[in-house]
């Protein structure tokens, strides 16, 4: 499936972001369709994080970021997740006094002081459909009263993820979300993340897991200094000798398929780098 099949959700636009001389992000041109999971890819400080904070709002950049047609660049972060665009951060650690539920009635509770005196003064109630169809979009309907210390960790991470879900979101960006997983939790977590996307939601995720991100995404982009030096399906990027030799870093580096010690066919170089974590 393609952006364009799908109906291009988000796009950005020759995006750039400098902090001075130091060019963080060159302008990057990306797609991200409904019901889609585009990877973004690359060796660390290539510049993936900067892309979503850039997109996000979280950064100022040059170019175009649009969300559903509707050109949101201009837009403060708060005005952008209105728009139905929402993020997890790397550092997405949940509130361990709080439920599951009241996790994610946090992430919906509206800002500003009106909504501050009426909670104070005659206490909030949680969107309780709201965030029911959060976590059932990630399998943790059972989960809503406990608390996370009293789940694995990759249930902590979908938790995160349905933390971004909720409140009528529409595109999500995941910022290395399966970090700390083990081979079944990273599995697992993949097979949430086509739940998430069949409901139509478009999925933008960056992850140095790459048996996870070859297995889940339909195309892939990849950074390696800020530029993107590749883009197209998952087998595509693995064989590309550009790919490899950015993650490797030698340029001699060839991605052909190996011939293990048994006779049989060995791992990419790219899938063996990025399962090294």
């Amino acid at each position: 499936m393609s952006a364009e099949a799908a109906g291009a959700l988000l796009q950005a636009r020759g995006l750039s972001v400098r902090y001075g001389g130091v060019v963080a992000n060159d302008d990057i041109t990306l797609d991200v369709g409904a019901g889609e999971i585009v990877g973004l890819i690359g060796p660390n400080g290539a510049g993936k994080t900067t892309f979503v904070d850039a997109v996000t709002g979280f950064t100022k950049s040059t170019g175009e970021v649009t969300m559903g047609g509707v050109r949101i660049d201009g837009y403060s972060p708060h005005r952008r997740r209105g728009t139905g665009m929402a993020r997890t951060w790397q550092a997405g650690e949940l509130f361990a006094d709080l439920t599951v539920a009241e996790n994610l009635a946090v992430a919906v509770q509206k800002p500003g002081l009106k909504a501050l005196f009426a909670d104070i003064f005659t206490g909030s109630k949680p969107p309780v459909k709201t965030i029911d169809e959060a976590l059932t979009m990630v399998g943790l309907t059972d989960a809503a009263d406990r608390h996370p210390s009293e789940l694995a960790l990759g249930q902590q991470k979908l938790v995160g993820v349905a933390r971004a879900l909720v409140g009528g979101t529409k595109m999500v960006l995941l910022d290395e979300p399966a970090a700390g997983l083990d081979t079944h939790e990273s599995r697992d977590f993949g097979n949430e993340l086509r739940r998430i996307a069949a409901t139509g939601i478009g999925v933008l995720l960056i992850d140095h897991d790459m048996s996870l991100v070859l297995d889940v995404c339909h195309r892939l982009y990849v950074l390696d200094f800020g530029k993107v030096i590749a883009a197209g399906a998952p087998q595509e990027i693995r064989d590309d000798p550009r790919v490899v030799s950015a993650y490797l870093g030698s340029a001699e580096v060839e991605a052909e398929v190996d011939i293990d010690a048994d006779g049989g066919p060995a791992a990419s170089p790219l899938l063996q780098k990025g399962t090294a974590q």
